[in-house]
């Protein structure tokens, strides 16, 4: 029983964690995990451009070049 009380002790946030992760897959709730992720992404990205258009203008143009 010692060693059942051990392994609970040492190993508590992995079981913690294996579980919710289990619950969001059976609940299908990673697809709007995914697509808030990459909703803020998009944000960040815009985010960016609009700071840096010269920038992000000279970096497109010598990729295309390149091709």
């Amino acid at each position: 029983m010692d060693g059942f009380k051990k392994f609970l002790s040492e190993y508590a946030g992995a079981i913690i964690g294996g579980v919710i992760a289990l619950i969001i897959l059976f609940t299908r709730l990673y697809e709007l995990i995914v697509g808030i992720i990459l909703v803020v992404i998009g944000m960040f990205v815009g985010n960016y451009v609009q700071r840096n258009k010269y920038e992000v203008k000279e970096k497109l143009k010598n990729l295309i070049d390149r091709i």
